[in-house]
């Protein structure tokens, strides 16, 4: 126990603060000394300092798909690797290659492969440069093959997270290597590169700490007793003289990933990747993280099995099932010991707002134990610019699958379509759910995945590609597409399943949602509910029709969302006892979006969102009356002469010639031609803009 001061208050041991950035935390009273002291240490809190870029998971890694060329390309995922340094990892999806490893510390050329005992190749037209935004790659088969498809994870060096360490053997027992990770490392990948050698893997879950136990990358085996690593700490890990990691002149690389080591997120205390294990029950079971996983990689123990890896920009979502032998949507999944293209399984692991979850006697037979690298999902950080999280698009219709293919310049994780030339519902998609199910959010109908549209094509990382259909692409219809990303304060996307009973659910939004629409995933017809925060958690508005709002206890259980989950009562709309059910939840992030209200005049009134440059997207209901949900994006025109709407509840086609809506530089206006569904003068009214 620390000595206190006198009454109590003045600790001479407070908490260490949780960094120097103006949202740091230093909790406690502090006296002058004391603060002095932690300046010194550069953690004391100062208003004016930033959060660091690297204190977040999308600057650290990226899952990103590419098409070959057969020619030159350069691949920008975003990620520095010339300037921090770093490993990229690359497989193609749709053929038989082999895996390709390429570290900055051994050069941009040379390649190990996780598949084999190769020692290190030099491939002059494999992986050629590094740059401050991704690499670039040459015409290799392994790498870029015209019209095949690959996916690069990529890892940054960075403390806590990742760390590249080369050393040459000498034979000899306890071997130190130092390392910089800043935390002790939860697995190692050791691979000898000078000659033909299999790989030892380190893992924290393994025997003695994964110091009289190890695995190996390249093959199926079960668990071997080795102590290849009897000492592993936070500034070194130590070999043994065996040859696996040590032998006399040969020349070794070890890629180290950290666990549960803190450091990241605004808070400076969260973590973004996780060593651990688990055993399997037969059953559904969800590995919790503390946080939603976007790249997994699995590996039996017990018995002999293939490694696994899962990734979100492939395909790694959440199955339509709650049983452990699913059907409908399957996981991509690719395998380090194999050359083979990438399998789709029914089984497989699903996201979870706090983890994973495993099913399947692949991934989680009853008494079968294993171990798992987790990545934490990208986008901590809020959004700064409406465009990386917002993007609307307009194009006719082809009636041709796979085309038009759209960009919406950033991975979409939920889109919908209307056409605006024809009256015909509104279909929508969540790239979380996977091919099901495809909703006519129209009616709040569940709709068969055959000949719908999704985030399907050879850049499921940022494209979306409409596939023949008369709602979606019918040929020389016109429509608008809008594309959204999930990014902290702005959106989240959640699957669950209803109990019956009230229950709160977990999301990643990092804010206390401010407007939820929620929508049974396996019942048809029904009515999507509405949590609106100006509203309260008494109140509740239907997506699907024009009605003012309601009250009722059993739709959100009188009790308003936090930031970290929502509740839901025991209305079967929302709760049904073993239905599935999709949240899709937006927040205000300042300067990019608004959940608001405001009252009717009658009159022209502007509408302060906080922007500086404008809403590019406006959504407003009005809430003590009748009235539509209309909606209005800069792609099909907000303007002064004429702003075009369509309407979320109705099949209608777009109506033009009016002015009901302008932009203004800190948001949007309502003009006094508006109707009473959007201006009636005492009217209330709740809306979304994003910039």
């Amino acid at each position: 126990m620390s000595e206190r001061y006198s009454g109590g208050i003045i600790s001479k041991t407070p908490v260490t603060p949780s960094g120097n950035t103006e949202q740091s935390s230093a909790s406690g009273i502090w006296t002058l000394e004391q603060q002095a002291y932690w300046k010194k240490q550069n953690l004391w809190p100062t208003a004016g300092i930033p959060i660091p870029a690297n204190a977040y998971i999308e600057y650290m890694f990226s899952s990103f798909i590419y098409s070959g060329t057969g020619a030159t390309q350069t691949i920008n995922n975003g990620i520095n690797l010339s300037g921090n340094g770093g490993l990229v990892w690359i497989k193609g999806r749709s053929g038989v290659t082999g895996h390709r490893l390429i570290d900055t510390t051994r050069g941009a050329t040379k390649s190990i492969a996780s598949n084999l005992t190769d020692a290190e190749a030099t491939e002059s037209t494999g992986l050629t440069a590094f740059s401050t935004t991704g690499f670039t790659i040459g015409a290799d088969a392994d790498y870029n093959t015209s019209a095949a498809t690959y996916v690069a994870w990529n890892f940054r060096k960075q403390a806590k997270f990742f760390e590249i360490v080369t050393w040459t053997g000498d034979a000899t027992a306890n071997k130190v290597i130092p390392h910089n990770l800043g935390s002790a490392p939860g697995c190692i990948l050791v691979k000898q590169t000078n000659s033909a050698r299999a790989w030892a893997v380190f893992h924290r879950s393994l025997g003695g700490g994964g110091t009289t136990e190890n695995l190996t990358l390249n093959t199926t085996a079960a668990v071997a007793s080795n102590a290849y690593f009897p000492v592993v700490n936070s500034t070194e890990f130590q070999v043994s003289a065996s040859s696996a990691v040590n032998a006399s002149g040969g020349t070794y690389v070890a890629y180290l990933f950290a666990h549960n080591a803190g450091g990241f997120g605004a808070s400076g205390t969260e973590n973004i990747i996780s060593c651990g294990s688990y055993t399997g029950t037969g059953a559904l079971q969800t590995i919790n993280l503390g946080y939603e996983a976007q790249w997994v990689m699995i590996k039996s123990t017990s018995a002999v099995g293939d490694w696994y890896i899962f990734d979100v920009a492939r395909g790694f979502v959440l199955n339509p099932s709650t049983s452990n032998t699913p059907t409908g949507d399957a996981d991509a999944a690719l395998s380090p010991n194999l050359t083979g293209s990438e399998s789709l399984n029914t089984w497989g692991i699903d996201p979870a707002p706090n983890g994973f979850t495993v099913r399947g006697n692949n991934v989680s037979p009853s008494g079968t134990s294993y171990v798992y690298v987790a990545i934490r999902r990208d986008l901590m950080q809020v959004p700064t610019v409406g465009t990386t999280v917002y993007a609307p698009i307009t194009y006719t219709g082809t009636a041709a699958t796979g085309t038009p293919a759209l960009n919406v310049g950033f991975p979409a994780d939920w889109a919908f379509s209307k056409s605006r030339s024809t009256a015909v519902y509104m279909p929508a998609r969540a790239r979380l759910l996977g091919n099901t199910p495809f909703f006519n959010a129209t009616t709040g109908s569940s709709l068969s995945p055959t000949g719908n549209f999704g985030f399907t094509g050879p850049l499921r990382n940022s494209m979306y590609v409409p596939e023949s259909g008369g709602a979606w692409n019918g040929s020389g219809t016109t429509y608008i597409l809008e594309g959204f990303r999930r990014a902290a304060s702005f959106m989240d996307v959640v699957g669950y399943t209803g109990t019956g009973s009230a229950q709160a659910i977990t999301h990643n939004l990092t804010v206390a949602p401010e407007l939820m629409f929620v929508v049974s995933r396996n019942l048809s017809s029904q009515f999507m509910n509405v949590y609106a925060a100006p509203l309260g958690a008494t109140k509740y508005l239907v997506f699907n029709n024009t009605d003012p709002n309601g009250t009722s206890s059993t739709r959100w259980n009188n009790t308003a969302p936090t930031a970290t989950q929502f509740t839901v009562g025991t209305q079967n709309t929302v709760n049904g006892s073993g239905y599935l059910y999709m949240a899709l939840l937006f927040g205000t992030a300042p300067g990019v979006s608004k959940v608001s209200s405001y009252t009717g005049t009658g009159a022209l009134q502007t509408i302060n969102c906080g922007f500086t440059t404008g809403a590019r997207f406006v959504m407003i209901k009005r809430t003590d009356s009748t009235g539509a949900w209309y909606y209005w994006d800069s792609a099909r025109g907000i303007s002064s002469s004429n702003d075009p709407y369509l309407l979320w509840n109705s099949t209608d086609a777009e109506v033009t010639g009016t002015n009901y809506v302008d932009t203004d530089t800190t948001g949007f206006q309502v003009t006094a031609a508006a109707p009473i569904e959007l201006n009636e003068n005492g009217g209330t009214y709740i809306f979304l803009a994003i910039s």
